[in-house]
């Protein structure tokens, strides 16, 4: 018995009837602003830009319809949907913006998903209170129904007739508490697959996108390891190995005087000097694995690694992590040349004053964020230090965004996806 009637206690329950209650208040809403929206947009054709200006307010409200009935497909019927829509900051020029939100497949099924929303509200509303109202009437009616105030004229029934009312009310009361929560998962699931099918993104398109991002991301992981080979190569032809011939040419007039018995002095020179350079190039040796992976990072994390960052900086850097646990290697290393590669931007290009570096977890994401005070008007340019920086958070599948309008300052936000 106790299996029969546990979804009654179960919040999925109440849930999902509050859900289809709102159904109807908010379906009302939303066919009323289309419609109304739409009427008004074609009465205001002959004033062409305003009618046009009405049509295009009204499309977008759709986007705010799709955002408030995800969410409460979320928090009410427990559906991840994803959003379908295309921000229209990635969409340049107005023209261009129209025309995107006429021809936006998912903006349409948002407009037909506003006007549907009607009359199903009224069927998920009337069934929800119906079904709840013969469940909890039944079960209550043999407290209540001992009065006269139920019978007719006649009187009614009286004595073991009225208490077979009674008992079969309290009888339909309790089958319908064990089939009303049914029903409403029933009802609820229809809305949840109309919610996904009309307001969520198409799994195909997802796909494609995720694809897209995949051949993306390659892309980005490939042009940063290039970038990375060249710039070893090069410090190792230009720094490293001119100081090691340099050394092994010292060791070997040495020798040669040695065995010539030449001057001690003139020995012990060519010593010291090839010593000198052999110290040098391991110095740049420890650079150049400190730009591969630094030892810090691996050893004590991002806070530390950041933190020695800014003290190499020539600007004065204030660094704050908020990290509860060490986000992946791989996302933590990228944020460190992220921040490596800003702080160099600013110290060569920013005539900045101060610059600050913010890090922090949110989720599933790894925010990274660089300010400075500088005079701004930072472009992305194809080999510029900007490109890297987005060709690290592309490797990774994250996202960057830069704001340096000219006067300054600068911010540079990238999110890093690091899981759970």
């Amino acid at each position: 018995m106790g299996a029969l009637f546990r979804p009654l206690i179960q919040a999925r329950t109440w849930k999902q009837t509050l859900h289809l209650i709102l159904d109807l208040p908010l379906g009302i809403a939303w066919f009323t602003f289309i419609v109304t929206g739409f009427s008004l947009g074609l009465g205001l054709i002959p004033l062409m830009f305003l009618g046009v200006a009405v049509a295009f307010a009204t499309m977008q409200f759709v986007r705010v319809v799709s955002a408030i009935e995800r969410a409460r497909a979320g928090a009410l019927l427990d559906a991840e949907i994803a959003n379908p829509f295309v921000p229209l900051s990635d969409i340049d020029g107005r023209w261009q913006r129209l025309k995107a939100v006429l021809t936006d497949a998912a903006l349409w099924k948002g407009v037909v998903y506003c006007i549907v929303m009607l009359p199903i509200g009224i069927f998920t509303f009337t069934m929800a209170i119906t079904l709840w109202s013969i469940a909890f009437g039944g079960i209550t009616f043999p407290f209540w129904g001992w009065n006269d105030n139920w019978v007719g004229d006649d009187g009614g029934p009286s004595g073991w007739g009225r208490a077979g009312i009674l008992a079969g009310s309290f009888a339909v009361g309790v089958l319908f508490l064990i089939i009303t929560p049914w029903a409403v998962r029933g009802l609820a699931a229809m809305c949840r697959g109309l919610i996904r099918g009309l307001l969520g993104a198409d799994p195909n398109a997802q796909l494609r996108q995720r694809v897209s991002q995949l051949e993306v991301s390659k892309s980005a992981s490939l042009d940063v390891a290039m970038a990375e080979r060249t710039r070893i190569e090069r410090d190792l032809h230009d720094g490293v190995q001119p100081r090691l011939v340099v050394a092994a040419m010292d060791l070997g007039l040495a020798r040669e005087r040695i065995e010539s018995g030449g001057d001690t002095a003139e020995v012990s020179a060519l010593i010291d000097r090839a010593q000198g350079e052999t110290k040098q190039a391991i110095a740049e040796l420890r650079e150049l694995v400190r730009g591969i992976q630094p030892a810090v990072l691996t050893d004590r994390g991002l806070d530390a690694a950041l933190s020695s960052l800014a003290a190499r900086c020539p600007v004065p850097v204030t660094v704050h992590v908020n990290l509860d646990e060490r986000p992946p290697a791989q996302v933590e290393s990228a944020a460190y040349f992220i921040v490596a590669e800003a702080l160099n931007n600013v110290a060569k290009h920013s005539e900045a004053r101060h610059a600050r570096v913010s890090v922090g977890r949110d989720d599933r994401t790894l925010r990274v964020e660089i300010s400075d005070d500088g005079v701004g008007g930072a472009r992305v340019e194809p080999g510029g230090g900007l490109s890297g920086l987005g060709d690290r958070v592309r490797a990774i599948e994250g996202e960057i965004r830069i704001a340096s309008p000219v006067g300054g300052p600068t911010t540079i936000l990238a999110e890093l996806p690091c899981g759970s």
